[in-house]
């Protein structure tokens, strides 16, 4: 674990998409910036800068039935919003396919936030403050990896082409200080 961190930058001008880009369906690519925040329709989109260690926070509205992920390296996804509860770990704050959330009300319709500690394959989330996950290895990649180059920095990733209209706010990095 770092001893330091740097100082949470935003990943959000404030003004446009600047620093994002689509992928998957591009030409169908909805993303809008809208009184702060983004909200994803069609095509998912990730950073066009990568990251290796890093701690990150990020607000989530979800409405019931709604579908995203907020994926690590492009290749690891926190779970947001639900699957219908028929599968523990594809629920909301789990890590997608290896660890369910802990037992939760989904909160949906209203503003959440994570706070995410990554530092090689150990994560730790916080979902308002609330430990999810302490410190745990991720086993590998999860569905929807963008690569299998798991050593290796990488984007930022949101998903935008499943179900219900979702939006985040205030999205911030630090990384490790040298």
């Amino acid at each position: 674990m770092p001893k330091k961190w740097s100082k949470p930058q935003p990943l959000l001008n404030g003004k446009d998409l600047t620093g994002w880009e689509p992928i998957g369906n591009v030409a169908n690519n909805k993303w809008v910036f809208r009184d702060g925040k983004r909200g994803p329709s069609a095509a998912n989109i990730k950073t066009t800068e990568k990251f290796q260690d890093f701690q990150r926070h990020i607000a989530v509205n979800c409405p019931d039935h709604g579908n995203s992920g907020i994926d690590l390296r492009g290749r690891y996804e926190i779970q947001v919003g639900t699957e219908g509860g028929k599968l523990p770990d594809h629920e909301m704050g789990a890590i997608y396919s290896h660890y369910p959330p802990p037992p939760n009300d989904l909160n949906l319709g209203k503003w959440t936030s994570f706070d995410v500690t990554f530092v090689g394959r150990r994560v730790t989330v916080l979902r308002d403050g609330k430990v999810y996950h302490d410190n745990v290895e991720i086993p590998g990649r999860t569905g929807g990896a963008l690569d299998s180059n798991e050593s290796e920095p990488g984007p930022f990733f949101l998903q935008g082409d499943h179900h219900g209209v979702i939006r985040y706010r205030n999205i911030t990095v630090s990384v490790p200080k040298k």
